[in-house]
């Protein structure tokens, strides 16, 4: 593959030359994130519009009731779960029958139930006050718009939580009650899909391979070697996760957060982490470590639901994956010169269908370390974009740097849809429009 790209001309290079590349496992030993963190095309004119109405109402009229055709403003009058003094969102309330309330929710709003099967609610966050880091309240407003672009793009509701459900449960520990709550008020979401505040999505193609999870409730990305053989709490990342909305879940979750803050045990379930995994340096018990610790001790009863992918980056360490995404674009570059199809220009309701087109292309690209696909999504593991108390071993400087290249690299393949592009993945706010048919001409400029 070339060495340079036409659309980088950065400092990237002698920067990344200076970086060695961390396998994302083993360096998370010194990381662990902090992760509190939809023109429409007017018809064409009748040759003979009615008089007694215009175009406009016309259009009106022909509006679904809300999206996919969800009815949105009818909630039937027959008792629901809601409809329980008891019922309770804290991560603390035990939540029973949780499979059966959503079948009952689903068959009296049958307009939810079309698609319930495989549908997804991304979930994130940041802390409810300013960012210490002066940049740090930017940083997250990209990255919290790499994630609606995301979502938009591929038809995904996303819900962005900046209180702490419960008190206690700070810093790692945030996302349990907000996932639990999530689940509770969005019954016709069949996976949850968490994503830490500082991670972002650098393929805005790919999607999630369901089918390959459906005899599973927990997706995370991790090796099973290093948790079953190695015995190490970098064996999977807990910064990103797909879960089920089920009742296996709310059990899971239940005893996943016994160890947290807010417990009664979790000075002990420190002691226990660190027993277990010899490689983890701090006392606290942590998330990471209580998932890894779930997995290993109790695989009848929860690791066997529980995926831990490794075949694609679910979440990449980004050391491993920025000082690549030069070459990656002009793989991708080179392709669309050749592939007429990803040069036509379509409306972005539609991309998924040029999502496969480049899958056509993308067949020996590879997954994961080494690979030239575009990698899914890009953590920055250690970087504390909202605190910049980042991890010693690189400097503020050079995560900040990063993101915007991830983040521009990734921004790239949304404006593209509408014309301009950055050309210099360090220059966030220039982005010239491109010629039609480009890449053939191979020029970048002109008019769009």
């Amino acid at each position: 593959m070339p060495k340079h790209n036409s659309l980088l001309r950065t400092k990237t290079s002698s920067f990344f030359s200076s970086c060695f590349l961390y396998a994302a496992g083993t360096s998370a030993s010194f990381l662990l994130a902090w992760a509190f963190w939809s023109f429409f095309s007017s018809p064409a004119p009748s040759a003979n519009p009615s008089p007694s109405r215009g175009l406009a109402s016309e259009a009106a009229l022909s509006c679904p009731a809300g999206k996919a055709g969800h009815n949105r403003s009818y909630d039937p009058p027959d008792p629901t779960f809601y409809d329980d003094p008891e019922l309770s969102y804290t991560i603390e309330k035990t939540i029973k029958n949780w499979d059966e309330k959503r079948r009952e929710w689903l068959e009296k709003h049958p307009s939810f139930a079309a698609g319930a099967a495989d549908r997804i609610l991304m979930v994130t966050g940041s802390q409810a006050t300013p960012c210490k880091n002066p940049i740090g309240d930017h940083l997250l407003l990209r990255f919290f718009k790499n994630k609606a672009d995301y979502c938009r793009i591929h038809g995904y509701d996303i819900f962005y939580n900046t209180v702490l459900l419960q008190p206690k449960m700070f810093s790692f520990w945030a996302k349990m009650p907000a996932v639990k709550a999530v689940m509770l008020a969005h019954p016709e979401a069949e996976w949850i899909w968490w994503v830490d505040s500082d991670t972002a999505f650098t393929d805005m193609d790919f999607t999630l391979p369901l089918d390959r999870y459906k005899a599973h409730n927990l997706v995370v990305h991790g090796w099973p070697h290093l948790i079953h053989r190695e015995k190490s709490w970098t064996g999977l990342n807990a910064g990103v996760f797909l879960m089920r909305n089920c009742q296996w879940s709310m059990d899971f979750m239940e005893e996943w957060a016994s160890m947290g803050p807010q417990a009664p045990e979790y000075d002990k379930w420190g002691v226990i982490q660190r027993t277990t995994f010899k490689d983890k340096t701090f006392p606290e018990s942590d998330d990471q470590t209580g998932l890894a610790y779930l997995i290993l001790k109790e695989r009848e009863k929860w690791g066997n639901k529980i995926y831990m992918e490794d075949e694609y980056y679910f979440e990449g360490y980004w050391m491993e994956i920025v000082g690549t995404l030069e070459n990656i674009t002009d793989a991708y570059t080179g392709i669309e010169k050749r592939e007429r199809r990803l040069r036509r220009r379509h409306a972005e309701r539609v991309g998924e269908s040029y999502g496969k087109v480049w899958e056509e292309h993308l067949k020996d690209a590879g997954y994961g370390r080494g690979s030239w696909r575009r990698p899914f999504m890009t953590h920055f593991t250690g970087c504390q974009p909202c605190s910049g108390d980042h991890n010693q071993m690189y400097s503020g400087q050079s995560c900040w740097d990063a993101m915007q290249i991830a983040l521009n690299f990734a921004d790239n393949q949304v404006p593209r849809r509408y014309g301009p592009v950055h050309r210099d993945l360090l220059d966030t706010s220039t982005v010239p429009p491109l010629p039609f048919d480009y890449p053939a001409s191979d020029l970048v400029g002109g008019a769009s």
